[in-house]
């Protein structure tokens, strides 16, 4: 049975609020996203340095604090170019495309429940809505667009294809993480945070839907284009993807803005709907941990924990070939997700209705079965493709080895000092 605390706030707790409440939050939610990211760029490089055994940034500042300061004062002071082919307007737009539905993703999350904000009881959140995890994801969808857009509009093949890239990588990892909200959706019965936030009182669905957050956390690099999935920026194939015609200014600054929004949304995302929220890792009966301005510290400790994790993921793993990644989210990630929908939606019939017991297991059983033997096939389907396709290279190879006048190249044998019968002679050294 889930513990609902007294001070869990409810869809009917919002839109009461205030004006000067309303505008009071979203100054904080601001600047608590701006400091975020002058902290997190600083703790980012720090982080990723003590994993390589380097110091990281130690010059501006203490502890190179004022690093994060001083590269965005560089940024607002360098000259503003602008290439002379690109259309302006498009151009100048698509950043601001990045950053501003970033902010608005992030006005879903709840910090913590009913706090008295100078006098006035109200929950810790900008806004809610019945559908607010769709809200999420379709900022998410709209901030695409801005990568689009920087790289149509700066009329540069590099810009484009890292464009491109973007929006199909994006299309591939909506899907999945959509999917994966599903079953969390299906045992909280509603599409609200703080609802969902509600009905993690007595078990994370972290624990409770392990294949939905483990889909989620590999979604999430995707979404948010971070490495192993940063593949919109490879700068090894595309210089710098889709804003490498941004030069060193406020443009490329508000870019690295958005990003660093997007990982934060992610981040903030992840907490809320699969660890819990603003709810301690403590049992629900001690009401002191769960009440007043104490949640906003396990949302803190929860969300700077996750933002680790995805530094260590940076620190740790290469960036993969862009057909992996596809093949990833279409061939793996959407049917396991499709499949682990269909069992939830089984258990929690079992659940709900005692009547359909039998039925409800019956047909998980199939489910599982079924899934497993589809896997199974599809993996000695593609282990034969590949055996096939190798043997089919290897005698192409064999053969224009073989066969210079075919376009080839001919290989000589492996006793080159009498090679077609002539003795080679070793050449002195010293001469041309």
């Amino acid at each position: 049975m889930t513990h609902v605390l007294a001070a869990d706030p409810t869809l009917a707790d919002f839109g009461k609020d205030p004006l000067w409440i309303t505008i009071i939050k979203a100054v904080m939610l601001f600047a608590f996203l701006m400091l975020g990211i002058l902290f997190g760029v600083w703790f980012e490089r720090k982080l990723i340095a003590r994993m390589q055994h380097r110091y990281g940034p130690n010059r501006a500042g203490k502890f190179g604090l004022l690093q994060s300061v001083a590269d965005g004062l560089k940024m607002g002071l360098k000259e503003d170019l602008f290439p002379r082919t690109v259309d302006k307007v498009l151009y100048l737009l698509a950043p601001v495309i990045m950053v501003i539905p970033a902010f608005l993703a992030f006005s879903i999350v709840p910090f913590a429940p009913m706090v008295n904000l100078f006098g006035v009881q109200t929950p810790l959140q900008l806004v809610d809505l019945p559908v607010a995890v769709l809200f999420m994801l379709a900022m998410g969808a709209v901030s695409v667009y801005g990568v689009v857009l920087a790289g149509w509009s700066s009329r540069s093949p590099y810009a484009l294809l890292g464009g491109l890239r973007s929006a199909a990588q994006v299309v591939s990892y909506e899907i999945a993480m959509g999917l994966s909200f599903v079953a969390v959706f299906i045992f909280a019965g509603t599409l609200s945070t703080s609802e969902i936030v509600k009905a993690q009182g007595e078990m994370w669905y972290a624990v409770l839907l392990i294949p939905s957050f483990l889909i989620y956390v590999v979604c999430m690099f995707g979404e948010a284009a971070r490495i192993p999935f940063d593949l919109p920026e490879g700068e090894g194939e595309l210089v710098g993807g889709f804003q490498t015609e941004y030069s060193s200014s406020l443009k490329f600054a508000l870019i690295m803005m958005g990003e660093y929004l997007h990982t934060f949304t992610a981040s903030g995302i992840a907490v809320t709907l699969f660890l819990g929220g603003w709810r301690a890792p403590l049992p629900t009966d001690w009401t002191w941990a769960h009440t007043g301005w104490m949640p906003v510290l396990w949302f803190f400790i929860k969300f700077v924990l996750t933002f680790c994790f995805i530094v260590w993921v940076r620190a740790s793993l290469p960036r993969v070939r862009y057909d992996q990644l596809m093949s990833l989210g279409w061939k793996v990630l959407i049917p396991v997700n499709l499949a682990w929908i269909l069992l939830v939606a089984a258990v929690r019939n079992v659940v709900v209705n005692e009547d359909n017991r039998m039925i409800g297991i019956a047909l998980g059983v199939v489910i599982v079965v079924g899934a497993l033997a589809i896997w199974m096939r599809f993996d000695t389907v593609n282990q034969r493709r590949k055996e096939a396709r190798k043997a089919e290279v290897d005698a192409e190879f064999e053969q224009l080895s073989n066969e210079p006048a075919a376009g080839g190249f001919p290989v000589p044998p492996l006793d080159l000092p009498h090679y077609h019968g002539v003795q080679h002679k070793e050449i002195p050294s010293g001469t041309n």
